[in-house]
């Protein structure tokens, strides 16, 4: 069954990414995706941390608060919302970024590394297409190069 085939994928890759994560920057999963998904997205409310990292709020606030208060990441008020806050990488947070990226082109080499990059072009589409799927979009066709 294709669920059953994508979960297993997804734990045995987790539990992998778990340790790379910590071994290379002392963050755990969870506090790596946040800070990875931060700094692809900034500025970022709470709210589109946790829908952009896979999140529920409470997991996307307590790791938020998490980054904060290692210093790196700067929580301000919101301008467009007063009661809200948007979170940014500080400097500190920017250099932590940068390694924990490097730790996901690795991760995404070793994963992926099995599959020619014609495969992994094409399994990224059908990702994408799937993923549209299932959001109740209609997918785009990829066109026919020939």
């Amino acid at each position: 069954m294709l669920t059953y085939r994508l979960h297993q994928l997804h734990k045995l890759t987790d539990l992998q990414s778990q340790r790379a994560y910590l071994d290379a920057t002392g963050l755990t999963l969870s506090d790596a995706r946040c800070l990875t998904t931060i700094g692809s997205f900034q500025p970022l409310s709470i709210n589109r941390l946790a829908q952009m990292g896979n999140l529920n709020k409470g997991q996307a606030s307590r790791a938020a608060q998490f980054l904060v208060d290692q210093g790196w990441v700067r929580k301000s008020d919101s301008p467009d919302d007063g009661r809200g806050v948007v979170l940014t990488l500080t400097a500190a947070g920017q250099a932590l970024f940068d390694q924990t990226m490097a730790v996901v082109a690795q991760r995404n080499a070793d994963i992926f590394g099995c599959l020619a990059a014609d495969e992994q072009r094409l399994l990224s589409q059908m990702f994408d297409r799937l993923i549209a799927h299932a959001q109740g979009a209609a997918p785009e066709q990829p066109t026919d190069p020939g």
